[in-house]
């Protein structure tokens, strides 16, 4: 087995929903599997395709988010190196709900229905952890609706912001650096909001030592602070 298919396995068995498989059956998994390698700002699927399957990403960013009728992208959420997406199409079959755009070049894997349907069938307790993905997504779904309906634009910033430190964070100097760039076009994406509107309340959290920003990158150097501003 190479070096390339033999990271790749161990990358996906960090993810929850494969912990369990046997080595045979990763091998299986492996061997269905497609490779497909992504441009920055490239759309690997657009809301209405047809779902045929779940990715996993090896390499690289995507956001998920939706464009309105005027034009106005709503971002749901940023996918990482070891992090499964489409997983609703996996079950269903049915057209996509979102777009799925790379961030920066970026390799996924494809794990296709028809050939993941049939895991499923033999392991029930695979079926169990791929519900517990399905119920995750859920629960994150409901908890940015509750968040735009009860928290303002400062909490629902600084709760997005802890929670991706918590996901894609790597110590740096005096605190964590969110490990890929955040554009504030792209922050105000995900609250929706005006850039102008992120812009302003970062410079509030700089300004205060909490945050440092650096050509698009995001370190935050005092996250209680930051968390306090969200559990209030």
């Amino acid at each position: 087995m190479t070096n390339a298919v033999t990271d790749r396995r161990a990358l996906l068995r960090e993810h929850f929903l494969m912990k369990a498989l046997s080595d045979d059956e990763m091998d299986r998994l492996m061997r269905f599997s497609t490779m497909h390698g992504y441009k920055q700002n490239e759309v690997i699927f657009r809301r209405g395709d047809p779902g045929e399957g779940m990715m996993a990403v090896l390499k690289g960013q995507i956001r998920i988010g939706i464009m309105s009728a005027e034009g106005k992208e709503l971002i749901y959420n940023l996918i990482g190196p070891g992090q499964v997406f489409g997983e609703v199409a996996l079950i269903d079959g049915k057209p996509r709900t979102a777009d799925a755009v790379a961030i920066e070049p970026t390799e996924v894997l494809v794990l296709r229905r028809r050939d993941f349907i049939p895991f499923l069938e033999a392991d029930a307790k695979l079926c169990i952890r791929l519900m517990a993905v399905l119920c995750e997504r859920l629960r994150l779904t409901s908890e940015l609706a509750e968040d735009f309906m009860f928290l303002e634009l400062r909490q629902r910033l600084a709760k997005r912001l802890v929670r991706m430190a918590e996901l894609f964070g790597r110590p740096w100097r005096q605190g964590v650096i969110i490990n890929f760039p955040l554009p504030q076009r792209e922050l105000a994406a995900m609250m929706g909001t005006s850039r102008e509107s992120i812009n302003k309340q970062l410079r509030v959290w700089a300004e205060a030592g909490w945050i440092s920003v650096d050509r698009g990158n995001i370190a935050i150097h005092d996250m209680a602070a930051l968390a306090r501003e969200f559990q209030v």
